[in-house]
């Protein structure tokens, strides 16, 4: 199959773009490479603005995946004009122009964000969707957008992700696990501002095998699907990172407890994309760390800017 994967250049699209590759796929990537470009000189890669694709640009393609757009809470805060129109419009748009140039599926990368709060509840695809935070906001939107365009020769997937953890040629410091482990080697300490709210977790390499699950799924499958690995409180992925760290390099790490309210408190069930994709993630938050001690000689310095979405979205907004 041939597959265009816009933001395949990010921390997503650095690990699933090759395992497409793999999988026998022909890949192609549009990104504006912000962060750089760490893919295998076997992949194409062409910096284009995704607003000016036409039909006759996607004429040749099986397959669009959208991973791009702002990945997280401090980007959309940041600009909410941008998140609004990068996280909701562009993926509609890329939508409707795959549609008219005949391709034969649209998957969307949604998040979990857009559950918001949940309480202690285990929320399905068809539960309340009640974010009122601008990430969560423009994920939905996009997803809606994406969706709209379904139909009888025309498939549309939106795959919400928890949040997702681990090594990636394009590295990222600013996610739960990955900051959490930063903190414990470079300071011996990891800071936990609400220990008991819920977050999904899933590692990049699961993400990417359940992109992989989508694309090969049968023609007739559209629709939301949760993806985590498990649902943890931050307290539980502090205690978690902490003895993984303290066994791995022999120290001692300390958790620092505050109180910091947070309204960002959701827990998932992935059992839909179980059962019609075959989705089976295979890596806990011990194989998490693991991944980030094994590449630690690659990505080096913690505190290079590339590896913090806002320190660089910051640096480009005046360009914008």
């Amino acid at each position: 199959m041939k597959l265009l994967i816009a933001g395949g250049a990010g921390y997503i699209g650095s690990v699933l773009s090759p395992m497409l590759q793999a999988a026998g796929h022909e890949v192609n990537v549009v990104d504006l490479c912000w962060f750089g470009n760490y893919l295998p000189k076997s992949i194409t890669v062409t910096e284009h603005d995704l607003f000016t694709v036409t039909p006759e640009d996607l004429k040749d393609y099986d397959q669009l995946i959208f991973l791009a757009g702002l990945s997280n809470d401090p980007m959309a805060e940041f600009d909410p004009a941008m998140n609004f129109i990068h996280n909701g419009a562009l993926p509609a748009y890329l939508a409707f122009r795959a549609k008219q140039a005949g391709l034969s599926r649209f998957i969307y990368a949604s998040s979990c964000s857009v559950y918001g709060y949940t309480v202690d509840e285990l929320y399905d695809e068809s539960s309340p969707t009640v974010c009122d935070y601008p990430y969560g906001i423009s994920k939905l939107l996009g997803e809606r957008g994406v969706l709209q365009e379904e139909g009888d020769s025309f498939s549309t997937i939106a795959l919400r992700q928890g949040t997702v953890n681990g090594y990636s040629p394009r590295m990222r410091f600013d996610l739960i696990v990955n900051t959490m482990f930063k903190t414990a080697l470079s300071e011996k300490k990891i800071r936990v501002n609400h220990p008991g709210i819920w977050r999904p977790l899933i590692d990049v390499r699961d993400t990417a095998a359940a992109f992989v699950r989508a694309v090969e799924a049968d023609q007739d499958i559209s629709g939301v699907f949760n993806v985590a690995y498990d649902n943890f409180t931050v307290g539980q992925v502090a205690e978690a990172v902490r003895d993984s760290v303290e066994s791995l390099f022999d120290i001692e790490v300390e958790i620092e407890t505050k109180s910091v309210s947070d309204l960002r408190n959701y827990k998932v069930s992935s059992e839909k994309a179980r059962q019609k994709l075959g989705f089976a993630p295979v890596y806990g938050i011990e194989e998490m760390v693991q991944s980030l001690a094994a590449h630690r000689d690659f990505y080096g310095d913690f505190s290079r800017k590339e590896f913090y979405n806002i320190q660089v979205f910051k640096e480009l907004a005046d360009k914008f």
